[in-house]
C-alpha cells in the first residue's frame, strides 16, 4: 500500500527523510544521488477525515519527518490517526 506514495524505490535503508516544499513531498537522497519521495498530499487525500487529522500529519512533516517516513512506509497511517482520534 505504501508503494502509491513513494517515488523513486522503496528501500529503507535511508535513515534521514527532510520536507521538500517544493515537491510537497517527504524526501531522502540516497548515496547514489537518486531520491526516494513520499508525495504528502496523497497520503492525506487517503487517510486524512477531519483537519484534526491534518494537523497530526502536518506536524510530524514539519518536525519529524524520519517518524512521517517511517508511519508510511509501515503503513500505519489508518492505525495511528484512529489511536490520535481515540484521545482527542
Amino acid at each position: 500500500m505504501a508503494e502509491e506514495y513513494i517515488h523513486g524505490g522503496n528501500e529503507m535503508a535511508e535513515t534521514h527523510w527532510a520536507f521538500n516544499m517544493d515537491t510537497a513531498c517527504v524526501e531522502s537522497r540516497r548515496p547514489d544521488g537518486s531520491v526516494i519521495a513520499i508525495d504528502t498530499l496523497a497520503v492525506e487525500r487517503e487517510f486524512v477525515e477531519t483537519w484534526l487529522d491534518r494537523r497530526e500529519l502536518d506536524y510530524l512533516i514539519y518536525n519529524d519527518p524520519d517518524a512521517y517516513a517511517e508511519l508510511v512506509l509501515a503503513g500505519d497511517v489508518k492505525e495511528y490517526l484512529d489511536t490520535v482520534r481515540q484521545g482527542q
